[in-house]
């Protein structure tokens, strides 16, 4: 019996491991092409080497993997469950008294292993990922486009200069009358044009500066009679055969950014960072309201302090009734511009208080999803385990549907009760776990029907219910004597 018990483990992982895999890719591939369209902008026409964009995609990837987990083991248990019983090799496994849950026992051990490195690989490998994709996606975006020429546009990609080719040989470089505008001095404009009839493009060895090698040119530079130096000089020209204009390409180039600038952000901490980080905002924010109130209260000096220290009751200072109506006016405009004063730092506390409540949250929910798509990888199994033997179709069809239809149910309100959490109308305990409470239930109640073999999607047996309810309600055809 136990060889029997063997045997039919591995048939059943051989049988998921398969489907497991191809999902998991294709869920993978979709939400990173997500990603590729929503930075595409930012990404072309800059000259980024492969190594950098392959990187890029690497740990944008690395950050989709506790998300497209969950949707593959949905997607691969209702395939799997689904082939088996397509296939009849499922009727024979419950014929001999195997009980639904014995035949999902090694897939529950599967995805328990699976959920328990998915949230080692949330805990341990993403902080790591998540921070060399922002420090790197962000010096990306900042990235000046490469240097591209392009005949009859100013190209004002280099720092301080402004060039225009009226015509571009691509294969050899040259170009036909060269206009070049240098703007290097922020307070004269375009003093210096240089332009020439031809000239050849070329990059010096090290590949830091733009060699523009001219020929037939003339300089125009423009002075300032107001400057002494200038005196006397309203344009300086001149003409040259061949020059050679050096132009540094530094600015085109990709220069990292200390990675220790994104480290304290919530995406890029374990789960013990986010505790620490946690009680010392708490601790802040704490000291922080403790400050405003004591501005409160020396701002208004309505309370007073008793003979302890304290303040314990309040004492208003009455108008003494020797000041005339001018002083009373004046008093009283002091009090309302003090009023006024109090009511605008008021708003500043609460905007303040607002912000740090937003940023707590953002870091308890880092906390919760953390374990919360681990625990879905659990969830969903028992969702599409049973939701398979019930519906008996494998293949890409049919449980690509459900599979999608209930991942969009668990995303939508995923991300409906994250927002909720943030904006402050919920607390991150139960909030973030909404999604999880709802679909357990569900996934309870189909594992029993799936293990009662209860007809839950066969139409046949819904048009035998609905004939017996409305034979139930439906007049007697033999009526009474009686009563006619």
């Amino acid at each position: 019996m136990r060889r029997v018990f063997k045997r039919l483990h591995y048939l059943v992982i051989s049988a998921y491991l398969g489907p497991l895999i191809m999902t998991f890719i294709i869920v993978l591939f979709i939400l990173s092409m997500q990603f590729l369209w929503k930075y595409v902008d930012d990404l072309m026409g800059k000259g980024l080497p492969w190594y950098t964009l392959t990187e890029l995609m690497l740990y944008a990837t690395a950050s989709f993997v506790p998300l497209a987990l969950p949707l593959g083991i949905l997607l691969s248990s209702i395939m799997t469950l689904g082939a088996l019983g397509e296939n009849s090799e499922l009727i024979p496994m419950r014929s001999a008294g195997l009980h639904l849950m014995q035949i999902l026992a090694p897939l529950m051990v599967l995805i328990t292993l699976l959920a328990a490195g998915s949230f080692f690989f949330s805990n341990n490998v993403l902080p790591v990922a998540n921070l060399k994709f922002h420090s790197l996606l962000w010096d990306v975006t900042k990235k000046k486009p490469a240097l591209n020429l392009k005949p009859g546009v100013f190209y004002n990609g280099i720092d301080g200069f402004s060039i225009r080719v009226k015509e571009k040989d691509a294969d050899t470089g040259a170009l036909t009358d060269v206009l070049i505008y240098d703007h290097r001095d922020p307070l004269h404009g375009d003093r210096t044009v240089v332009r020439a009839r031809s000239g050849s493009m070329s990059r010096s060895t090290d590949g830091r500066y733009l060699l523009l090698t001219l020929h037939d040119g003339h300089v125009y530079d423009q002075r300032d009679p107001a400057d002494p130096k200038d005196k006397g000089m309203a344009m300086i020209r001149g003409t040259f055969e061949t020059d050679v204009i050096r132009l540094d390409l530094s600015g085109l180039g990709l220069d990292r950014t200390d990675e220790e600038l994104f480290q304290d952000h919530y995406k890029m901490l374990t789960l013990g960072q986010l505790d620490h980080t946690l009680d010392s905002l708490t601790e802040h924010a704490a000291a922080r309201r403790a400050e405003q109130r004591e501005y409160l209260h020396r701002g208004l000096r309505i309370l007073g302090d008793s003979a302890q220290g304290l303040r314990t009751r309040a004492q208003l200072e009455p108008i003494p009734a020797t000041l005339g109506p001018s002083q009373r006016a004046d008093l009283y405009d002091a009090a309302m511009n003090k009023a006024r004063e109090q009511v605008r730092f008021l708003e500043r506390m609460h905007d303040e208080d607002r912000q740090r409540s937003s940023l707590l949250a953002r870091f308890k929910v880092e906390w919760h999803r953390k374990i919360m798509l681990a625990f879905a990888c659990i969830i969903f199994l028992f969702i599409g385990a049973p939701l398979g033997a019930i519906i008996r179709k494998g293949g890409m069809g049919m449980p690509t549907v459900f599979a999608i239809l209930f991942f969009l149910v668990f995303h939508v309100i995923s991300f409906s009760a994250e927002k909720l959490v943030i904006s402050g109308k919920l607390e991150a305990w139960p909030g973030m776990w909404i999604s999880s409470a709802v679909l357990l239930p569900l996934g309870a109640f189909l594992t029993w029907k799936a293990a009662t073999d209860s007809p839950i999607l066969d139409r046949d047996a819904y048009h035998r219910g609905w004939d017996k309810l409305r034979k139930l309600f439906a007049p007697s055809r033999h009526a009474d004597p009686a009563t006619m």
